[in-house]
């Protein structure tokens, strides 16, 4: 299987296209913009798991939905602002953020929500500025499946540490 740029945003306008992407500007606006991207994304994520309330599997299936749309348009953004992977697409980030936070409620056993939340904001951001654990070469995917993946991989890859990190805690208080 070959991974494709999907076709559909090609007939959308370009100021659209690149809103969407550079989440209504903000990616050009500010300095870091990948961590301004995520901040916003912690507060979506923030918003599916405590308004909402909504499960793992919930969570799960709207980040593919959002991941795919992400794909469409940040690739089509690359087209459109001819550079590949640019800082000012941030988009990325924020369907990414809710990923890291499968499980919510097991994270969240004896520990504070504002702690889970912070403790996820910074493995998000070091993972997607590192790129360890061959992260950095999915970037190298074609069109805005790199774009994209490589902060999906970021958000499991903190998911998996916050995990990780609560059971040692949990163990350390037993």
């Amino acid at each position: 299987m070959r991974l494709q740029q999907p076709s559909w945003p090609r007939f959308l306008p370009t100021w659209w296209v690149v809103n969407l992407a550079t989440l209504g500007g903000m990616g050009r606006l500010l300095p870091a913009p990948g961590t301004w991207g995520s901040l916003l994304g912690l507060g979506y994520a923030a918003g599916l798991l405590l308004g909402l309330n909504l499960r793992a599997i919930e969570v799960f299936a709207m980040s593919m939905l959002a991941s795919y749309l992400a794909v469409s348009i940040c690739g089509e953004a690359e087209v459109r602002l001819s550079r590949s992977d640019p800082g000012e697409i941030i988009l990325d980030e924020f369907v990414a953020m809710p990923l890291c936070f499968l499980g919510w409620t097991e994270l969240t056993l004896g520990i504070s929500n504002e702690a889970v939340l912070l403790a996820g904001f910074t493995l998000f951001r070091f993972f997607d500025i590192v790129k360890p654990l061959g992260i950095s070469r999915l970037q190298r995917w074609p069109a805005g499946w790199g774009v994209v993946v490589d902060d999906l991989a970021a958000a499991l890859a903190t998911c998996g540490v916050l995990h990780l990190g609560h059971a040692l805690w949990s163990a350390l208080l037993k």
